[in-house]
């Protein structure tokens, strides 16, 4: 009884319009008005939308979850326009140029329209795309996107150069034993490769008849009394004894004990390394022939390959920290002493030269070490963080926060990069604020934006041409 006295009531007040819906009783209600009904049957529907408002549409006639039909849409219906009256008469003083696809997608539209969901077109005004070359983000939008600035400054930018390489002996403390004339080994001490020796110490015995043949020759003139011409060829004897690589301290001896010795011995010429030893007892050593050699290891070269675009920032001189591969956590110290003069055409790399003093003899050759080379420079310059700079690689930008949400991108001349920071050599000022993070999104946005008004501008002489002037049909 109640549910038909509201029925009644409802009729009288012209509460049966188009799309009311209420419940009573427990079950739903549809009441289309006759006026409505009789509209529809004169017109076509260019598509059905939810009866609740949902953004959801059909192309045919269809029913929601509750049974309840979709309604039907016209050319001229006007029900999803109303809502967007008040906003569209509180900005009437601006100019509209065009409007924008709602969802953010490249289309525009110069008069009021509806994407397939049944979303009104957003109205772009004059002034919204301003044309000074920045890009314009609401509050909401920059505290959304985490939108961060920081201030140009001058700093001293450190710049390490990294390159791999190894450890190489000095060529400078290598020494072979090689005899001068033919020889036998008569005897070789407890040596053997990779024993340390010092210099010095007895490495074999050798017999040599040019040697002993020079030996008592010089004797014969150290001996005599005759002075003159014979104390000039004794002379002589002593350099050809020195010319055969006698040690010295064997010429000495036979200058005291005037006896010529039958083998000579042989000693080490300085601290090192055994590398090699080719001497074997009883052999016939020929002139040439290395019977040792010998290395010392105290101060040892590590030869890195830098790469090509680094060589502008390395010079001799320069500190260079050293790590070896085999020693984690410890570090050598040496200096740039060679950049040799070549670059590898394979692999565009040039060889550098870095001295390292190796006390403990814990760097070995051709032990694989890593390189890094401090090329800081005391003069500050002025540097932003490298996330602020966009780069394509023929062009580099960053974006200046103007404030009140314009940003102005502004191409520059990069220089050194080094320590999170990139040289600016030109196109910015000092104090000048640059966006370090959601540069990218803004740099997004204005690509958007250009790309609508590129549609704006070229769809305008079309429009024009049919007779729409600012969403109005004359």
């Amino acid at each position: 009884m109640n549910t038909q006295r509201l029925l009644t009531a409802l009729a009288m007040t012209g509460g049966l319009a188009l799309g009311t819906y209420w419940y009573a009783n427990g079950e739903h209600w549809s009441v289309h008005a006759e006026a409505a009904t009789r509209a529809g049957a004169e017109r076509t529907p260019l598509y059905y939308r939810d009866p609740d408002g949902a953004p959801f549409w059909s192309a045919v006639p269809k029913k929601d979850e509750r049974g309840r039909d979709y309604l039907p849409v016209y050319d001229d219906d006007k029900g999803f326009s109303e809502p967007a009256k008040p906003k569209l008469q509180a900005d009437s003083s601006r100019k509209i140029l065009y409007y924008r696809n709602p969802m953010g997608l490249p289309d525009t539209s110069p008069v009021p329209k509806k994407d397939p969901m049944g979303m009104d077109y957003v109205p772009v005004y004059e002034g919204d795309d301003a044309d000074d070359g920045t890009v314009k983000l609401s509050p909401g939008k920059i505290q959304r996107t985490g939108v961060k600035s920081e201030p140009a400054e001058r700093r001293a930018i450190r710049v390490s150069v990294r390159a791999p390489g190894t450890i190489q002996l000095d060529e400078r403390r290598v020494s072979v034993i090689a005899m001068r004339a033919e020889s036998f080994v008569q005897k070789v001490a407890d040596v053997t490769t990779g024993t340390r020796v010092k210099a010095g110490q007895a490495l074999m015995q050798i017999y040599s008849s040019a040697v002993a043949s020079a030996a008592a020759e010089y004797l014969s003139t150290i001996t005599s009394k005759t002075t003159g011409g014979i104390e000039a060829y004794g002379r002589g004897s002593r350099q050809r004894l020195i010319n055969l690589d006698v040690p010295e301290q064997v010429i000495t001896e036979m200058e005291k004990s005037h006896i010529a010795p039958v083998t000579v011995q042989w000693a080490a010429p300085r601290d090192g390394i055994v590398l090699e030893r080719n001497a074997i007892e009883g052999m016939r050593a020929n002139p040439g022939d290395v019977l040792f050699r010998i290395a010392d290891i105290s101060m040892v070269w590590a030869l890195v390959d830098v790469a090509e675009r680094d060589l502008g920032n390395i010079s001799v001189g320069q500190p260079v920290s050293i790590r070896a591969r085999s020693f984690a956590g410890r570090t050598f110290s040496g200096k740039i002493a060679v950049v040799y003069p070549q670059v590898n055409k394979d692999t565009r790399t040039a060889r550098v030269r870095i001295e390292l003093a190796n006390p403990d003899l814990a760097l070995l050759p051709d032990m694989y070490v890593d390189a890094d080379i401090d090329t800081a420079d005391s003069s500050s310059v002025l540097a932003v963080p490298d996330s602020s700079v966009l780069d394509t690689g023929a062009r580099q930008a960053v974006l200046v926060d103007k404030g009140e949400g314009r940003f102005e991108p502004r191409e520059v001349k990069l220089g050194r990069r080094g320590g999170g920071y990139i040289e600016i050599r030109d196109g910015l000022n000092d104090g000048e604020a640059v966006v370090t993070s959601a540069n990218f999104l803004i740099d997004a946005e204005s690509n958007l934006k250009a790309a609508l008004k590129g549609f704006a501008e070229a769809s305008a002489p079309a429009d024009a041409s049919s007779g729409h002037v600012h969403g109005e049909q004359k």
